[in-house]
């Protein structure tokens, strides 16, 4: 028996996660399914169909070791859109990106800095997805309780459960008419390839507005200084030069980075 435990359980979920995100994209039918529709039919079917398939399921073949390989390698060329699209990075980066545009202070922190630190932070926000992966998926797939195809099925589950809950229902009905699907929809049988963008979608709503939030005070440290400058006679001196000393203090006396991580942290809740 194989078992997972610290960083290696870890990168194993990372991995599972991806490639679950990968199939996902790629085998997601293209029909919606009715309102009422059974209780079995609620899952998606995630079958990818190499070759004839034998009328019974435990007879059909497993894949072979090269057929995991090419599968496992096309995943991996989609690791940058299932990041940027599929997880909690873009809303992260987003906002991270308007701190360092309110404090004007242009190139600081490094775009790198700002990478590394969404990065970091998707993998906390994201470990209890990571984590029930690991127990329904991973584990019974090492010890041979489970297919890799019926891992990657039971992967799904708290992948649409994190991204149902971060979605909003205007921006599902948005997409699902667009897409012209024509039945009564719920959020828990909704086909991905509608899933997909109207998550994305919310995402960058929701991190423009907190983007405003944190941008608003900024503007009236600089409004408060340019107004000052001019009434003495200043105007000579950048507003700029004055008010980005100030908003950096400002910033720091109210503990802003913990402020902020703190308030996207809880905002995935």
């Amino acid at each position: 028996m194989w078992r997972i435990s610290g960083r290696t359980g870890c990168a194993w979920a990372l991995i599972a996660l991806t490639a679950a995100l990968g199939v996902m994209v790629l085998a997601t039918p293209c029909h919606a399914q009715a309102l009422d529709t059974p209780a079995e039919s609620d899952s998606l079917d995630l079958n990818i169909n190499f070759g004839a398939q034998p009328a019974n399921d435990q007879d059909a073949p497993a894949l072979s070791e090269p057929m995991k390989i090419v599968l496992l390698l096309s995943v991996m060329t989609l690791i940058p859109s299932i990041l940027l699209t599929m997880t909690s990075f873009t809303r992260i980066v987003i906002v991270l990106s308007f701190v360092r545009r309110a404090l004007s202070t242009q190139s600081m922190p490094p775009n790198q800095i700002l990478i590394g630190l969404s990065l970091f932070l998707t993998v906390f926000i994201m470990s209890p997805v990571i984590t029930k992966i690991n127990a329904v998926s991973i584990q019974p797939a090492l010890n041979k309780e489970i297919t890799t195809m019926e891992a990657l099925k039971r992967a799904e589950t708290p992948i649409r459960e994190f991204m149902l809950k971060q979605t909003r229902k205007k921006d599902l009905a948005l997409f699902a008419k667009v897409a012209n699907v024509q039945e009564k929809l719920t959020r828990e049988n909704l086909p991905f390839h509608v899933l997909l963008p109207a998550f994305a979608l919310s995402e960058i709503k929701t991190a423009f507005q907190m983007g405003f939030i944190i941008y608003l005070p900024m503007l009236v440290v600089d409004m408060v200084v340019a107004t000052l400058l001019v009434s003495m006679g200043m105007f000579m001196l950048p507003p700029m030069m004055v008010s980005l000393p100030l908003k950096v203090l400002l910033f720091i006396l109210v503990d802003g980075w913990g402020l902020v991580i703190g308030s996207l942290a809880q905002s995935f809740l």
